[in-house]
């Protein structure tokens, strides 16, 4: 027999059952976005490999291990995104759109590509909402990001199981110095660092920063502190910072090894983690990137953004019971019909309250069935009430009221008095 067909490991099917609570997170941030004034930007899921090479940087674990990459037709070296930030700054320059100083306030969403071990929360394709800012230089709008998500988390009520972490990696050249001095320090220690610190020793120092090996971590304890190379710039750009932070009384921790993955990071670098889901994980992050959009090709440009990730914030939302009574009932009201002529009167009758009541959640039954079991599926939609139309009930043009969750008889209401009654029960329930 043939071999049966699945979803390809790490690439998950998001369920109608689990859809509900992704609309509402997924609202909920574009909402808040718009209030902001953020617009939103569409890229494609396919760009070049050299996109990434030169703005991830071709000696970062994405780059070495992560990406899906494959030769098209013509022989051309195309990659999943693994992230969102390359594929917008291409966007931006293609189209010229930061040209002349002018500020966009950008923000996308949609699947990333890694070739990651799956586990709890992280997949191979995974789901993220990103921002990014380009023009503008200033610490207020570093704090600006911070304090959306901050309103955000208040929102969809987790502030209490987040934690904001914030760095600072300064300017090119001060890194530069700082990376010296690192790999002048870590050398010394050579032959007690874990294999994978050994390895990025050659390729990309910083990186040695966030291990997850404790032996490591503990000769780390030792090592020079970015704090002692930034330049007058950075350091007065992160007092910016905090200060903005400590008005609005967000807290946060100063964490002097959050580097970030990815090359293209200076100034300021943040992360929102949270131990709700297992070990510590991070379920927001970002930072500046003053040089990537020269890197790039395009003119001295600065940029600053995060990407936040939807699986593991839905499954925050799960865990902590934080979904909103009204997303887990999908149907408001159910409409039950008996015979063919009160089937065609419930087509027009439900048509015309839906005209009044744009955002009622209101489904017709369909396939027919016996009272009993249109009732049953009534019950099972999670509908608040079910409206009864049969027989006696067009001959006297009124509808069967029946409350299906709580307290309440049976009543008959008038069709032109059906919109107002469901308004006002609706909303009560």
């Amino acid at each position: 027999m043939s071999k049966s067909l699945q979803a390809i490991r790490g690439m998950n099917d998001i369920l109608p059952e689990q859809t509900p609570l992704w609309r509402y997170f997924e609202g909920t941030v574009a909402r808040l976005l718009d209030n902001y004034g953020y617009r939103q930007i569409r890229m494609p899921i396919v760009e070049f490999t050299e996109l990434f090479k030169r703005s991830i940087g071709e000696v970062t674990d994405i780059v070495e291990k992560e990406m899906y990459t494959f030769e098209d037709r013509n022989g051309d070296s195309l990659t999943l995104r693994p992230e969102g930030t390359a594929a917008c700054v291409r966007a931006v320059l293609e189209h010229g759109i930061t040209g002349g100083g002018q500020v966009q306030k950008l923000w996308y969403i949609g699947p990333m590509f890694r070739h990651e071990r799956p586990q709890k929360g992280r997949y191979r394709q995974f789901h993220q909402i990103g921002l990014e800012v380009f023009n503008l230089d200033g610490p207020d709008i570093d704090a600006e990001l911070i304090v959306l998500t901050w309103r955000l988390w208040g929102e969809l009520g987790i502030r209490d199981a987040v934690k904001l972490e914030l760095n600072s990696l300064g300017t090119s050249e001060s890194r530069g110095r700082y990376r010296e001095a690192l790999v002048e320090f870590l050398s010394a220690h050579l032959d007690k660092l874990d294999e994978d610190s050994q390895r990025r020793l050659k390729t990309n120092p910083l990186r040695v920063l966030d291990t997850k090996n404790a032996d490591t971590q503990a000769i780390l304890v030792d090592a020079p502190k970015m704090a002692d190379y930034l330049d007058d710039e950075s350091r007065a750009h992160f007092e910016g910072l905090k200060a903005r932070l400590d008005a609005v009384g967000i807290p946060y921790v100063i964490n002097p090894k959050l580097v970030r993955g990815l090359d293209y990071y200076s100034k300021t670098v943040f992360e929102w983690v949270t131990d709700k889901l297992g070990a510590q994980g991070t379920v927001c992050a970002g930072g500046r990137y003053d040089g990537l959009v020269e890197q790039m090709g395009g003119k001295p440009t600065s940029g600053v953004g995060f990407a936040m990730g939807i699986e593991r914030l839905v499954l925050m939302l799960e865990t902590l019971d934080k979904i909103p009574q009204e997303i887990a009932r999908q149907v408001d009201v159910y409409l039950c019909a008996f015979g063919e002529a009160a089937e065609l009167a419930a087509l027009a009758l439900s048509e015309r309250v839906r005209d009044q009541l744009p955002n009622l959640r209101l489904q017709t039954n369909a396939g027919g069935g016996s009272f009993k079991s249109q009732f049953k599926k009534a019950d099972k939609s999670g509908a608040l009430y079910a409206l009864i139309l049969g027989d006696d009930e067009l001959a006297q043009q009124v509808v069967g009221f029946k409350p299906l969750r709580g307290q309440g008889e049976q009543q008959s209401i008038a069709w032109d008095a059906l919109a107002a009654h469901l308004a006002t029960c609706v909303v009560q329930g």
